[in-house]
């Protein structure tokens, strides 16, 4: 998982600023390991093991962190990471309380819409009035600005256009991210209000 991307080098003795793409920054300061690759997905190269000889988050850049690598003693030797991302193992990556997501798992998932209308005949146990219904996958997840509250917002993408439905407790019923399966009922209007 990339937890941040190399911008410059810093100072004079090889250090290195980058831009955190984490939420939870603090931890970093500890790391004595890290992998770096190119963001590049072309580049094809696997991440390589770097360590770490010390690390804090800047005071002067609000999200960004410094990194000191060992073997990184000057700006030439620094530049050379510039643009590289840097990453933990999956095996490291923070464990969430109940009904919060990485961004990561939620894209990919299909959603679902329950319809809570009831079976036509009731006799049968698999009427297609209470079937889900497909309304496509989740292709990225958008936040609101830093100064504004609000709901993040899951872009769908359906076969018509894509989708915007709020990631909110009374319209996301159910999270399956193992299942890669998301559960909606959406609000009366929320369809045509996507359409303007």
């Amino acid at each position: 998982m990339v937890i941040a991307r190399i911008v410059r080098p810093r100072g004079n003795r090889g250090e290195v600023a980058a831009e955190l793409l984490t939420d939870f920054p603090q931890r970093l300061t500890e790391l004595k390991e890290v992998y770096l690759a190119a963001g590049d997905k072309s580049a094809g190269a696997a991440p390589c093991p770097v360590g770490v000889k010390s690390c804090w988050l800047s005071r002067n850049h609000k999200g960004q962190i410094v990194f000191h690598f060992e073997g990184c003693d000057s700006i030439a030797a620094a530049e050379k990471y510039r643009g590289l991302d840097v990453f933990l193992p999956i095996e490291q990556r923070v464990k969430l309380p109940a009904g919060q997501y990485f961004v990561d798992d939620l894209i990919g998932c299909s959603v679902f819409e329950n319809c809570s209308v009831e079976p036509r005949v009731a006799s049968s146990p698999c009427s297609m009035g209470s079937a889900p219904e497909l309304l496509g996958v989740v292709r990225d997840v958008h936040f609101t600005g830093e100064d504004v509250s609000g709901t993040p917002l899951l872009a769908v993408e359906s076969h018509a256009s894509e989708l915007l439905i709020p990631l909110a407790e009374d319209i996301c019923l159910r999270i399956d991210t193992a299942a890669r399966r998301i559960d909606v009922a959406l609000p009366e209007g929320l369809r045509n209000l996507n359409r303007n």
